[in-house]
């Protein structure tokens, strides 16, 4: 059976809206991983800030800690901008493919519309010609 083109490019939307779907939960876990990152760091702030003899023996353990999440925090950072960059461009790409879609459609309508004049105008031209 032959699709026919706006057919075809509805099945690449129902894709591209699953790509695009797929880039916004990798956005929505780097942005968890950023929140666990920065409740940790809030932490570890609180335990440097404290008065408590423990946690001021540790403090230069706990410095150290803080410096890996800073950096742990910057590299999610740049991962999230990807992230949102493609969520973007997933995004752009599903609206452009379903106006082509919808175009198409258009076409195909309008072309059935069209043949369907013609057969009228043949059959009626089919019908005055026979002799009666």
């Amino acid at each position: 059976m032959a699709q026919n083109r706006s057919d075809k490019l509805k099945r690449l939307v129902t894709v591209q809206r699953h790509l695009e779907k797929m880039a916004e939960i990798d956005l929505a876990t780097t942005t968890s991983q950023r929140r666990e990152i920065a409740e940790t760091m809030d932490a570890v702030v609180d335990a440097i800030n404290s008065l408590n003899p423990v946690h001021r023996t540790f403090s230069r353990h706990y410095s150290g800690h803080y410096n890996k999440l800073q950096q742990q925090d910057q590299m999610l950072s740049n991962v999230q901008q990807m992230h949102e960059m493609r969520v973007v461009r997933e995004r752009t790409k599903g609206d452009r493919m379903e106006d082509r879609m919808k175009e198409a459609r258009d076409d195909e309508e309008r072309v059935a519309a069209d043949d369907s004049i013609y057969d009228l105008i043949d059959q009626h031209l089919a019908y005055k010609g026979e002799p009666g």
